[in-house]
């Protein structure tokens, strides 16, 4: 089999100066971990001006969002890979019982209130602002194009984990 080495262009060391002829030689690690935490950094600032987390956000889209209405244990699991820590997303569970964003009912499924559907359209409206301003500049093309690519570096990445043989 012949080598990629032949083919690939040589790495250079991440250098947030980087001339844009100079771009092809960046470790994608280092422009998409600055991307993620700017964003997320810029995105939970925003939030937070307002009294209001990402993870709540992401409790009362779960709890909006499924066909029927979930348990606490069911957003449990199906968050926690996004959170911070293995007890977050229980811990905001009950952060939004108390503001009675949330409710239980008699079955223990999670329903919003009418506060908290509130809270959920005002922040759906908040990360649609903050999408629009970290999306100036960019086509809808050009972040087609970038995510694809990302997609891309992921399946290559998940091959078998042998240089060589993707």
């Amino acid at each position: 089999m012949e080598s990629l080495i032949a083919h690939t262009t040589d790495q250079a060391p991440a250098d947030p100066a980087a001339t844009d002829d100079m771009l092809a030689t960046q470790p994608v690690g280092y422009w998409s971990g600055l991307a993620h935490a700017t964003v997320t950094r810029y995105l939970r600032d925003a939030m937070a001006r307002i009294d209001v987390t990402q993870p709540q956000y992401w409790v009362l889209n779960r709890v909006n969002g499924g066909p029927a209405a979930p348990s606490r244990e069911e957003v449990v699991a199906q968050l926690t890979h996004l959170a911070d820590g293995p007890h977050e997303i229980a811990r905001v569970v009950d952060q939004l019982l108390h503001r009675e964003w949330l409710g239980i009912d008699d079955d223990q499924r999670l329903y919003l209130t009418d506060a908290g559907e509130a809270a959920r359209v005002r922040l759906r409206e908040l990360a649609t602002e903050v999408r629009a301003v970290v999306h100036q500049g960019i086509s809808d093309e050009e972040y087609v194009a970038a995510l694809k690519v990302l997609r891309k570096m992921v399946a290559n990445a998940e091959g078998d984990g042998t240089p060589g043989n993707p």
